[in-house]
């Protein structure tokens, strides 16, 4: 009986919500798979990728939705619109979809100016055009000064899925390499460097964009020897591949000279005392891949001006299951464990 349930978090260690619970580490996993999950309990959901896998008289469909709360509204590499934009269509790109229709909903605080506004949805036009994706349908409600902090974006994606490709989490198998697409920890630094009011030698620019080209080539190359695609977003590199692990049951080593991390990001990472495997990221692809076809799909990344940068990061492994540990470059191993707590909250 509805009456009979009881929440499933510990109320006694968590009686509140915390900007945690939306980092994308293990309190945001808690909540989705203790709460959420069995509360809405339906074998699309618990498959927890990127987006629902649907079908529909013979077609698979993918289904994905996100929430935007960015702050500061506008950051070097992009905006709140360009960024709902993007993380919709990758969300699909990461099911093995290609976008077909988006719908928009605005929350609008009393008294955001007007030309903001109209920045920001020319900014999403722009990127929905780009992508070749519309935007068909959506709403808007404002909520009084004080209570929206501008604005907030949720963003809606349908998109079909090519016959022959498989992607889930599940799916990646001991032997298979993981690629990523370029540098990481771009977007998360260049947005807390403008809030922050930080000031570089190299101007820090968010890698926000859309990866649905980039990861049709990858599938056009690799097929059903493409196993699993991620975006690295909130909890960065490490907490994605964590869940991947998590969910495979293998064990995932990278080799910590491989990941790619641009000089700049790096000086503010330490500045900061971030660890980039943590930080967010928005134009990312994480693609796990059987050995056979490893070549090929990296090949087709780097001839993608969004992967010019693709490199193999790690390998997944039969050893210590449900973890990822990396090689450091003078040859000893750490464990790369899940986003504990909130590195940079308001990043997406």
């Amino acid at each position: 009986m509805a009456g009979s349930l009881q929440c499933p978090i510990p109320i006694s260690d968590y009686p509140v919500v915390t900007l945690a619970h939306g980092g994308g580490g293990r309190l945001s996993q808690m909540l989705i798979e203790r709460l959420f999950v069995p509360t809405f309990a339906n074998a699309a959901l618990e498959a927890l990728h990127d987006g629902a896998i649907l079908e529909l008289e013979g077609a698979r469909l993918a289904f994905s939705t996100d929430s935007f709360t960015v702050s500061p509204l506008f950051f070097p590499g992009g905006d709140i619109g360009s960024l709902a934009i993007h993380g919709t269509v990758n969300d699909l790109a990461m099911c093995g979809a290609w976008p077909l229709a988006l719908a928009a909903g605005f929350i609008l605080e009393e008294g955001l100016p007007m030309e903001d506004l109209w920045r920001i949805v020319l900014s999403m036009q722009r990127a929905a055009a780009e992508v070749g994706v519309p935007v068909v349908t959506g709403d808007t409600k404002v909520v009084e000064r004080g209570k929206g902090d501008g604005i907030f974006i949720n963003t809606t994606g349908l998109g079909v899925i090519p016959p022959g490709v498989h992607i889930a989490p599940q799916r990646a198998a001991p032997g298979d390499i993981v690629l990523i697409n370029g540098p990481i920890a771009e977007h998360g630094i260049a947005v807390m460097s403008q809030r922050e009011g930080l000031a570089f030698e190299t101007e820090l620019v968010s890698d926000s964009a859309p990866l649905a080209d980039l990861v049709a080539r990858v599938l056009e190359v690799g097929g059903s020897r493409v196993h699993v695609l991620r975006d690295p977003t909130r909890g960065g590199v490490a907490s994605a591949l964590n869940e991947i692990a998590a969910k495979a049951c293998v064990g995932i080593r990278l080799e910590e000279e491989r990941i790619p991390i641009g000089d700049a990001v790096r000086g503010a990472c330490e500045i900061l005392g971030l660890d980039p495997l943590y930080v967010a990221n928005e134009g990312k692809c994480i693609a796990i891949v059987a050995p056979e076809t490893a070549d090929g799909v990296l090949e087709a990344m780097r001839a993608h001006p969004r992967g010019v940068h693709a490199t193999p990061i790690g390998e997944v492994v039969n050893e210590h299951p449900g973890k990822v540990f990396m090689r450091s470059r003078i040859g000893g191993l750490r464990v790369v464990d899940m986003l504990s707590g909130e590195q940079l909250p308001r990043i997406c």
